[in-house]
């Protein structure tokens, strides 16, 4: 086990080498016909089989790629989108063309390496499908992992729908990593221009990963304070239209005074107008001293008189300012009763919506329960009278039967007519063949 990983190893090497400096050779988009490319898939798919534990199938035995890639799914959510592709392929139909499938859309998305590093981690989990000397539980497995970084620089257009990944036969080209010492040494160059241009790419992909982040707190900074500036200007809307209205009602509240203010002072001018002419009357009716006893008494009279209006009109002044200040304060107290009622109308048509929707979900299950139920009892019907009619036909042509190896352990059967002399081992093949198409 330890050769082969090395030997795999070193495969893996040779083949992710020459796939590199081919591509940068190349110099374009590479397809699913490019010879060194293949062979990678190759190399790989020996590389992942290597150690995989044979799990015993209703078909026989069989060694399933596809469980371990498919784990991935479960460990990265971004690998769900690769997994439900395969999945949706129509022409694959064994798990080891899903498999394939899997690495080839990996490898255009550039998350080999990501997919497989977190696989590699999990030992517990890999566990469950290699065993213990097994690449991917060794270190073998992250040296080549690691190799697995350098394929970010290629740009990968497979077509996986149309090939037949299925039928494939994995045989490894050894004459495509036969070179000479010039090849040797132009690959040495290479090395040196990989080995930059992998520098070069992993500090562009750090800064572009540095500036997601940034572009994302950004994002959900900018989006907080529009939210926080809508919610202000609404609030300023409302606010703004509750100044107009209290500004209406104190426009009107003035009109009103200034009336009642104008009614007393003409009020005041009217007795002052009659005081005058009492003064007149005074002057002129010097000389009748009981007239003008008589005409002080009544005016004093009068003048106490108006003087009670004029306090009770004053004292009416004062009440209808206590009205209006009491008013506000009252339309003060309804605007914030409003305001509160208005919220818990927007939280009950909120809870209302809720309860409908849940209601109506509810109805569906029901609806589809009713309908399975239905098609439960079919089948049940359907069942009993299959069964009815084979027990009947196997009691009108069941005879006497014996077994084929031995005469042992005669036992009777309570359908059949005459006794029946099956052996212990026949008798339990046959009672598991009975219960097997009774279910």
């Amino acid at each position: 086990m330890a050769m082969e990983r090395a030997n795999l190893l070193n495969m893996a090497k040779l083949s992710i080498k020459g796939l590199i400096e081919s591509a940068l050779s190349f110099g374009r988009t590479l397809d699913s016909d490019y010879p060194p490319l293949q062979q990678f898939f190759v190399v790989m798919e020996h590389c992942l089989k290597h150690g995989l534990k044979v799990k015993k199938s209703f078909l026989g035995y069989n060694k399933s790629l596809w469980g371990p890639l498919e784990m991935v799914e479960k460990l990265c959510p971004e690998a769900g989108e690769i997994a439900a592709s395969v999945r949706d392929l129509p022409g694959l139909k064994t798990p080891l063309g899903r498999a394939r499938a899997w690495l080839r859309l990996a490898l255009m998305q550039k998350k080999l390496a990501d997919y497989l590093r977190l696989l590699i981690t999990r030992k517990d989990t890999l566990s469950e499908f290699y065993e213990n000397s097994a690449v991917m539980l060794e270190e073998e497995g992250a040296v080549i992992v690691g190799l697995l970084v350098g394929l970010n620089v290629i740009d990968a257009n497979l077509c996986v729908k149309g090939e037949d990944l299925d039928t494939q036969v994995g045989v490894i080209d050894f004459s495509m990593y036969l070179k000479n010492d010039i090849d040797d040494y132009r690959s040495e160059e290479r090395n040196g221009q990989i080995a930059a241009i992998l520098d070069q790419k992993n500090y562009v992909e750090e800064l572009n990963r540095q500036l997601n982040s940034t572009v994302q707190g950004l994002q959900g900074r900018v989006e907080s304070l529009e939210k926080s500036n809508s919610k202000l200007i609404e609030e300023l809307a409302i606010a703004k239209n509750n100044i107009i209205k209290l500004q209406e009602e104190n426009h009107q509240l003035r009109t009103e005074n200034s009336v009642i203010l104008m009614k007393a002072q003409q009020r005041l001018e009217v007795l002052l107008c009659d005081f005058n002419d009492v003064e007149n009357e005074l002057v002129v009716h010097v000389s009748m001293k009981q007239e003008m006893e008589m005409a002080m008494k009544l005016l004093e009279k009068d003048i106490h008189e108006k003087q009670d209006t004029l306090i009770g009109l004053r004292h009416q002044l004062d009440e209808v300012k206590a009205i209006n200040v009491e008013m506000y304060q009252k339309m003060q107290s309804s605007d914030d009763n409003m305001r509160q009622k208005n919220d818990m109308i927007a939280r009950l048509e909120e809870k209302t919506n809720q309860i409908t929707a849940t209601m109506k979900q509810l109805e569906q299950r029901l609806q589809d329960a009713e309908r399975e139920r239905a098609s439960a009892e079919d089948g049940v019907r359907k069942f009993k009278q299959d069964f009815t009619n084979k027990a009947d036909i196997l009691k009108r042509n069941c005879g006497e039967i014996f077994c084929n190896s031995c005469s042992d352990n005669e036992l009777p059967l309570p359908a059949s007519p005459k006794p029946v002399r099956v052996c212990d081992t026949c008798h339990a093949l046959l009672l598991q063949h009975c219960s097997s198409n009774a279910t």
